[in-house]
């Protein structure tokens, strides 16, 4: 399944800030020679089906006015991602380093729910030591589009990318080089952010996906590290 025109005509091959968001170095565009973790999939890694009752039902009640809020103060103000919403629990100190992360307000209260499905989701990895420098829920209301893009800075070239999907509907469609991709209901699903990769929710509900990154702590820094640290 190709992507549809719709989509094509927002093509944007790399994330790029909205006006009004913090434009820190590097943000844009990694530098010449810095490549992608070679353990992150080519397309898409289906990692099993969670038990995700308890966490969905929590979700399902979040009032509006905290979607609102957390949205507007969200640090992952990128033009790609159009109007779709975001809470975040969990994100980069610096979009140029995945090493360094922080806690945001609302983690605490929510770890008990999330903890034991990114736990689940992460065993096929078999890593003994890890962690997970940013965590979030994405809602998509219906006729929504995230655009063609690359998660172009440099902190996202070496964690894995997962979605576990907590509301969606059969035509909300995830894109990667192209290739529609439909994930069900608690399937934890590894995605290529560093291929173009986009979104349609075509149904008449929304789409509520968990999602996060994670990476080895045990696995050697690239060759490439110096080039963000300086």
């Amino acid at each position: 399944m190709a992507w549809p025109n719709s989509i094509a005509a927002t093509w944007n091959c790399s994330i790029t800030l909205s006006d009004d968001a913090p434009e820190p170095d590097l943000n844009d565009q990694a530098p010449i020679g810095v490549y992608p973790n070679p353990r992150k999939t080519t397309s898409v890694r289906r990692l099993g089906v969670l038990d995700v009752a308890a966490l969905r039902e929590a979700v399902l009640a979040i009032p509006e006015a905290t979607w609102d809020a957390e949205n507007a103060g969200k640090p992952n103000r990128f033009d790609a991602l159009d109007r779709t919403r975001h809470i975040v629990f969990r994100f980069v100190d610096d979009f140029r380093d995945w090493r360094g992360s922080h806690d945001r307000p609302l983690w605490d209260a929510w770890r008990g729910l999330l903890a034991p499905i990114l736990d689940q989701a992460v065993a096929p990895y078999g890593y003994a030591r890890a962690d997970f420098p940013r965590v979030m829920l994405a809602r998509m209301a219906p006729g929504g589009v995230i655009k063609p893009h690359r998660d172009a800075n440099p902190a996202a070239k070496w964690p894995h990318k997962i979605h576990v999907p907590l509301l969606t509907n059969p035509q909300v469609t995830f894109y990667v080089d192209g290739v529609g991709h439909h994930f069900a209901e608690g399937e934890a699903v590894e995605v290529n952010n560093m291929g173009v990769h986009a979104v349609q929710n075509a149904g008449e509900t929304d789409r509520i996906h968990l999602i996060f990154e994670y990476f080895d702590l045990d696995q050697p820094d690239p060759d490439w590290v110096h080039l963000i640290e300086s």
